[in-house]
């Protein structure tokens, strides 16, 4: 008779490690595939807690390397940009695109340089020197080319606002050729070339909207001003500068689009904007905005932050409109087929700000605890029969109304913990103290560097306390029971291996949401298949 310790078929159900994480604890390997997909939904190249910018920048290079596929680099750029919302990691995916397939390059390129702000990024990644090369080539050239010359005027001008590489270098390094003496006048205007060098081209030849701005920095008065603005549609940025007083400002409040007045309330309360009623009412009103939410692709997270970093001076009626914007934005949050348990990871590598460190002034204020909370509290809000478990080493007995708004939800459930990790808690809670609920599942939202503890066989204390969860759920009746856990941060392991009843999944966008409904409902998304179902 064969050795029944060490051939039982327990162990089966306990796949054994095979790596140990950032943190030092057991884990599985993410498929090359995977991981990469994780690294472009949650990757910024800044420093977190457990990685270093070189080192995330290390690890990509390593990952598609490993990944010979690239029809998936191309839907994977795509994905990262018009689903995940990130910057800089679509970027640096177009560039190693660029090495390798230039027809594919070409076919994705527009979709993920959807604005000159990633396409200042994308042209300081090419002259770093940091994927091969320093410079344009030919084919890269003809695609910045392009972009330049079809680029409407207020993208242009928008693209012109920020330095190293400003549009200057671009169009230097770039060198399109204009197609006709407007743009010929636009290039040479934005490169601060002498009027004589525009030849044929004339400053008559300058587009409106290019005179429009020109006239209002000339003008001498805040009147004057105030006038031209009426009639001048121009990013804000591109006015600030030479703004005149507070009726200016407010003509400017009025430019702004809904994203830039939630990132500048302190600055419109410095210039007296929010003294005036009626500019209260208008900026409430288009903070809170249903349509303009979500056609500006605003996380529910950036609500939190312009709410926590609004000064006590802002008037409340704004601060409630945050308040009203939140709900909106998290308003695709699913309705999912049952109650679930809802792990929110509250220890100390969850108080890395969630998009690295970027130095003094450019770091966000959010960290990655206060998305996992706002996750957990959009969850629970459109699911109220769900449990809430913050955890470390241990976990933390909530009382929560879930009819309670979004952004207060998850400021408390934010303030728990901040020791070490232990994954395995709310799993190991909802066997023990509510083993006799009904659960569709578990969802863990986590950065996924537990160390502390193990589980049976050489497994995780997650897997091994999902296979007693699992158990326990066919017995009070539930048929198929998931789990979910959510990284938010740019790791390649997880603490529960792919499986039909284990999905992981990478980002903080709301493209998290619909592939965590659709899988709970049985529907067999994961998400590597989610970033092969993009059409190219």
């Amino acid at each position: 008779m064969a050795n029944k310790s060490l051939f039982s078929s327990i162990k089966s159900k306990f796949t054994r490690t095979n790596t140990v994480n950032e943190a030092g604890g057991r884990a599985y390997q993410f498929t090359p595939k995977h991981a990469l997909a994780q690294m472009a939904a949650t990757g910024s190249f800044n420093g977190v807690f457990y990685a270093s910018a070189q080192n995330q920048l290390d690890e990509l290079r390593k990952l598609i390397e490993q990944v010979d596929d690239n029809v998936f680099l191309a839907k994977l750029a795509v994905y990262a940009r018009e689903r995940a919302y990130m910057k800089d990691m679509p970027a640096a995916l177009l560039v190693m695109l660029s090495k390798r397939d230039t027809e594919l390059m070409h076919r994705v390129f527009d979709r993920v340089v959807d604005n000159g702000r990633v396409m200042r990024t994308l042209f300081q990644m090419i002259r770093s020197g940091q994927f091969g090369r320093t410079s344009l080539s030919s084919s890269l050239q003809r695609a910045f080319q392009r972009w330049l010359n079809e680029a409407s005027v207020g993208k242009l001008l928008s693209a012109s606002i920020g330095n190293d590489p400003s549009l200057r270098d671009v169009l230097r390094m770039a060198r399109p050729t204009p197609q006709d003496n407007a743009r010929r006048a636009l290039f040479g205007w934005l490169t601060a070339k002498e009027t004589a060098k525009w030849a044929p081209a004339t400053e008559a030849d300058l587009p409106a909207l290019v005179q429009g701005l020109i006239a209002y920095r000339q003008a001498d008065s805040a009147k004057a001003q105030a006038s031209i603005l009426h009639d001048l549609s121009v990013r804000w940025d591109l006015l600030a500068d030479a703004a005149k007083g507070p009726a200016v400002w407010k003509a400017i409040a009025r430019q702004m689009g809904p994203q830039a007045l939630r990132m500048n309330l302190n600055t419109l309360l410095r210039h007296e904007v929010l003294n005036d009623r009626e500019m209260v009412d208008y900026v409430a009103g288009r903070l809170a905005d249903a349509d303009d939410i979500r056609r500006s692709r605003q996380f529910p997270y950036q609500f939190l932050a312009a709410y926590l970093n609004a000064a006590a001076e802002v008037p409340h009626k704004i601060k409630t409109a945050l308040h009203q914007a939140a709900e909106i934005a998290c308003g695709n949050v699913p309705e999912l087929p049952g109650p679930v348990v809802i792990g929110l990871d509250t220890s100390g590598s969850m108080s890395c700000p969630v998009t690295g460190n970027r130095g003094r002034g450019g770091t966000t204020k959010m960290r990655c605890v206060d998305v996992a909370a706002l996750f957990a509290a959009a969850i629970l809000r459109r699911n109220p029969d769900s449990v809430v478990i913050p955890f470390d080493t241990r976990a933390y007995d909530v009382r929560i109304d879930p009819s309670d708004s979004i952004l207060s939800l998850s400021e408390r459930l934010a303030k728990y913990g901040g020791g070490g990790t232990d994954c395995s808690i709310p799993l190991r809670t909802a066997n023990t103290k509510h083993s006799k609920r009904k659960f569709a599942g578990c969802v863990l939202v986590s950065d996924n560097e537990s160390w502390v503890g193990t589980g049976r066989y050489g497994s995780t204390g997650v897997l091994t306390e999902w296979r007693t969860f699992v158990d326990n759920q066919k017995r009070l009746g539930v048929a198929d029971p998931k789990l979910v856990c959510i990284d938010i941060q740019p790791y390649n392991s997880t603490q529960a291996p792919e499986h039909d009843d284990i999905l992981n999944i990478g980002g903080f966008s709301d493209a998290v949401f619909n592939v965590l409904a659709s899988y709970l409902n049985d529907d067999a998304a994961r998400f590597v298949a989610e970033v092969e179902s993009i059409e190219l």
